[in-house]
């Protein structure tokens, strides 16, 4: 059985089932693992070194593709038929949207405004040891303005809600209460945000796409 060869070679790396799929149902249900998160992220991140190879083969079974940036210690997966930076399938199209996760129009604006201040920083030299660039939430809400023409929610319960479900996919980090000013609360941008939007995404920004193409190009971490 499957299920006994996976145990043999999990034995011989000293991990049991029960860790195995630990790891494998954290990363199914988040999509991605950030090892600079927390200590239990931390904690499956050295994990899925050990059984990289294992949980690559197990997750190719059923066509879904992972990505494992070294650099900067993350971990995604893709669904069959997404469209990867750096990544090419054109064997696995899906027939529907699969368990991909719908964002809202404001969530896709904000994150191409987000990979467009993490390419800005990158240009001027401004990331620190992990890869990481910090912006102020007030510098991206004139991003917001002048690249889209748009504005963040205005009530700071809704802009926590975002800035959560941002955090949620791992493209920032973020600590703020909610009676914290607004001004001074600071993002942490992860590399995570290359590898969620194409160089064809960030196109867009500069009138060089059509909306209609910014869904397709934008893509499918969703």
């Amino acid at each position: 059985m499957i299920s006994d060869l996976f145990a043999e070679q999990l034995e011989k790396k000293n991990y049991s089932l029960e860790e195995f799929s630990e790891l494998l149902i954290r990363l199914l249900d988040y999509g991605v693992l950030c090892r600079d998160e927390s200590q239990v992220e931390e904690l499956l991140y050295d994990r899925f070194l050990q059984l990289k190879n294992l949980l690559e083969d197990y997750l190719q079974m059923i066509g879904i593709r992972l990505q494992h940036d070294e650099r900067f210690h993350f971990v995604r997966i893709y669904p069959p038929g997404a469209q990867v930076p750096g990544l090419q399938d054109e064997v696995n199209q899906p027939f529907n949207s699969g368990f991909r996760q719908r964002l809202s129009q404001s969530d896709i604006a904000v994150i191409l405004v987000l990979r467009a201040e993490y390419d800005k920083s990158l240009r001027e030299g401004q990331m620190d040891e992990n890869g990481c660039v910090m912006i102020s939430l007030e510098a991206l809400s004139i991003g917001m303005r002048n690249l889209l023409n748009r504005t963040l929610p205005e009530t700071i319960t809704e802009r926590n809600r975002l800035l959560s479900r941002l955090k949620q996919l791992r493209l920032i980090h973020y600590k703020m209460d909610d009676d914290e000013e607004q001004e001074d609360c600071w993002l942490k941008i992860r590399p995570t945000i290359t590898s969620f939007v194409s160089e064809e995404a960030l196109m867009i920004l500069s009138g060089e796409k059509t909306e209609a193409s910014s869904e397709n190009s934008f893509k499918e971490a969703e």
